[in-house]
């Protein structure tokens, strides 16, 4: 299955990603400033575990994020802990390709996944929390109609202390 936009191609992730870039991102302190990723160095088997954890999961999906007109892999999104009772999932993003930064394309991707996540699973609400520095992924909350929820005081360990992490949710208005 793949979803389409202007710029993009996403598919269900596969061991096709699973490229010295993609390790790469998971190890690089700019892309993980505010995830929870890079805290430990990161292998190529710790990605393939990953991988197939992943795959024809029910509680998760996670999609490859391609350029379109490069063919380039530029980063992930996905939804996790799909919660079928409540109908609610977390969207969550790791786009590693600096390159590709600031074109607007988290964006692009968020919006097909919201819409996947809404019209072909049904579900009520989407929601993410990211570290309070965090001004990228905030204004990317907020171009795609997420609205802000809360603060959580404290709830990311990362670089050595304890930060403030931002809550957003979205409600499907249409389901």
């Amino acid at each position: 299955m793949e979803i389409y936009s202007k710029n993009l191609t996403l598919h269900i992730i596969s061991e096709l990603e699973l490229t010295t870039n993609y390790i790469n991102w998971l190890n690089d302190k700019e892309v993980c400033k505010y995830n929870s990723h890079g805290e430990q160095i990161y292998t190529k088997d710790m990605a393939k575990n990953y991988i197939t954890s992943v795959i024809n999961n029910p509680v998760c999906e996670v999609w490859a994020v391609y350029h379109k007109k490069d063919n380039v892999h530029i980063g992930n999104i996905s939804l996790q802990n799909i919660d079928k009772i409540n109908n609610s999932a977390e969207i969550a993003f790791l786009f590693g390709e600096k390159k590709y930064w600031g074109n607007g394309y988290a964006t692009e991707a968020c919006k097909l996944l919201i819409n996947r996540a809404f019209k072909d699973l049904k579900l009520h609400r989407l929601y993410f929390g990211t570290h309070i520095n965090n001004l990228a992924m905030q204004k990317i909350g907020e171009k795609t109609g997420f609205q802000k929820e809360g603060i959580f005081k404290e709830a990311q360990f990362k670089n050595g202390r304890y930060n403030d992490v931002v809550r957003y949710g979205l409600i499907n208005k249409k389901g």
